[in-house]
């Protein structure tokens, strides 16, 4: 438990922030029209219209 504790929890602790890093940071390498959030030209109302939800 104490190898455990001392060796691989702090190198998992360490890899997913590595991983969350590089997620967050190769946006700058995209094309800019890939950067840009998900536009939304539909609200929930065609949505649920869409999908027969009484509403």
């Amino acid at each position: 438990m104490t190898f455990f504790r001392q060796n691989i929890a702090p190198f998992l602790i360490v890899l997913i922030f590595v991983v969350a890093l590089v997620a967050v940071s190769a946006r700058a390498f995209l094309p800019d029209d890939m950067a840009q959030p998900a536009p939304v030209e539909e609200g929930i109302s065609s949505w649920a219209s869409t999908m027969n939800i009484d509403g």
